[in-house]
């Protein structure tokens, strides 16, 4: 449970980069709406919410341009160190030093993964007013909050799920109860002649 702080705001630098992006692709592809439109949130689009000026756009866009290359390295980076420990873990007879330098290396690809993504995150939030970090916050909260409801009615269905499949095998099981075999026995007296 000590975890738990680090992984949720892992999580919610995750949710971060997931809107950001995705909220600042539909802009680019969305007429701009009106001003009552924008002010009055119209929709789910993340982008009237937050309200970018053109100038914000630009210096966004031109944040993660400058990342791209980078960006790029450190994920090829960590799939490559991932194949590596695949592998390992893979092989014939595996060697503990061999896999303890491979998980060693996905550990630290991972790190460099984070670690642009945080700096990203910050650079991007320097360009944002604080009325927009305020929405940007409460986006990401009602995205982690719809993300904890997706996950809960999954459980849920797992759940019903699972209770049918055991109801089915009590079923079945009920109908065999050991003492005999499950079809009928056929009437196989020799007939009596006259």
């Amino acid at each position: 449970m000590k975890h738990n702080g680090p992984i949720l705001k892992l999580l919610a630098v995750l949710v971060f980069l997931v809107v950001v992006p995705a909220v600042y692709s539909q802009t680019a592809q969305q007429p701009p709406g009106t001003p009552e439109q924008q002010q009055s949130g119209a929709g789910d689009d993340p982008i009237r919410q937050l309200n970018l000026t053109p100038e914000q756009r630009e210096q966004i866009r031109s944040i993660r341009e400058h990342n791209k290359d980078e960006r790029a390295a450190i994920g090829e980076r960590l799939r490559e160190s991932n194949r590596a420990l695949e592998e390992a873990l893979n092989s014939e007879n595996p060697d503990e030093t061999v896999v303890d330098q491979r998980i060693q290396d996905v550990v630290a690809a991972q790190s460099a993964a984070m670690r642009m993504r945080i700096l990203t995150e910050i650079r991007i939030r320097r360009v944002l007013t604080p009325e927009q970090r305020t929405i940007l916050h409460t986006l990401q909260k009602q995205a982690k909050d719809q993300r904890r409801e997706r996950l809960m009615d999954n459980a849920e269905e797992r759940q019903r799920l699972r209770q049918e499949r055991r109801a089915v095998q009590n079923q079945n099981e009920n109908q065999r109860n050991g003492l005999g075999p499950l079809l009928p026995r056929l009437n196989l007296q020799r007939r009596q002649r006259p």
